[in-house]
């Protein structure tokens, strides 16, 4: 047979099959052929690109193409994006999110860290195994809020995701913040908080919250008071474009050299970057800045987000 036979015949197969909907025993019996060749010949005209089968998953999947711009964009491990009508809902659309990341991702055996705030604590409430994750340890990454903001701290984070994975999980009794940086030294060489931090910075996995700039971030509200002049300093620097894990980061994603950062309990920027996969969790127009300084400075290699947040980053020079 020659090849523009062999071509026409290619066409005539794949036509009464994918356009036509016939059977290929249907087919087979047409051409005199049996239903095996029929078959490698369907396979044969989509090796040559006559046949070009497309997945249109828009309606159940409506954000693949801006999350896979932007994965190639920021040059991402993942992108997940939530639809960002209904904004009251968004913490609660990007806390499900990542918790249906994380059941998908998490081992056995593995070390999870986590962060506080509330979107973090979303994804906790919202976390669900069908197997036990016995093996598996949560280990909080920063220090604790107080009592007023127990609630969404990361050892309540910790002590939601081990209960309802049936997992371990470690507390960090620690403040978020000392009085002075040689309050920190102290409270760092204690050796119950070496040990959590020795396991976090081990950690395979960290979900952490990205805060926008220190204005708009739920810890300053909290430590802003006229007592706290230094803090008070920090935040109006304009250096400044947002935290992560506490630590106040640049728009380039490096540590601020700034009295806050001297004073945080909080896992290291260095050990959060050797974790394996770093989950920001994190939405909103006012926080664009600090997230693409996240990714700038190599601190989450997996975004969680909404599609409108996605597009701005997209347009961020």
């Amino acid at each position: 047979m020659s090849y523009s036979q062999d071509m026409h015949l290619l066409v005539g197969i794949a036509t009464m099959y994918y356009d036509e909907g016939a059977k290929q025993a249907d087919i087979a019996k047409k051409y005199n052929i049996s239903r095996s060749l029929v078959s490698k010949y369907l396979t044969k005209a989509r090796e040559l690109g006559l046949v070009e089968i497309i997945i249109h998953d828009e309606m159940i999947h409506p954000h693949k193409n801006i999350e896979d711009k932007i994965k190639r964009r920021y040059n991402l491990d993942e992108v997940i994006c939530v639809d960002s009508k209904e904004p009251e809902q968004l913490i609660k659309k990007l806390g499900v999110a990542a918790a249906k990341y994380l059941t998908r991702v998490i081992q056995p055996n593995q070390i999870v860290g986590v962060s506080a705030g509330n979107t973090v604590h979303e994804m906790a409430l919202n976390f669900y195994s069908k197997n036990k994750l016995s093996s598996v340890t949560f280990v909080p990454l920063a220090g604790g809020l107080g009592q007023q903001h127990s609630a969404i701290q990361a050892n309540t984070v910790c002590e939601i995701l081990g209960q309802k994975s049936g997992g371990q999980y470690l507390a960090l009794h620690a403040p978020i913040t000392t009085d002075t940086k040689e309050a920190k030294e102290v409270f760092m060489n204690q050796s119950f908080i070496k040990k959590v931090f020795t396991k976090a910075a081990a950690a395979d996995i960290a979900v952490v919250g990205i805060g926008g700039s220190p204005v708009y971030s739920t810890m300053t509200k909290i430590y802003l008071t006229e007592k706290n002049n230094e803090l008070a300093e920090d935040i109006k620097r304009t250096d400044i474009v947002g935290d992560i894990c506490y630590n106040f980061i640049d728009k380039q994603g490096a540590l601020v050299d700034c009295n806050w950062n001297q004073r945080v309990i909080s896992l290291p920027l260095d050990d959060l970057k050797k974790i394996p996969k770093v989950i920001g969790v994190c939405g909103g127009h006012d926080k664009v800045e600090s997230i693409h300084a996240a990714i700038s400075g190599g601190l989450i290699n997996i975004l969680i987000t909404d599609d409108i947040t996605a597009n701005l980053l997209l347009d961020f020079m």
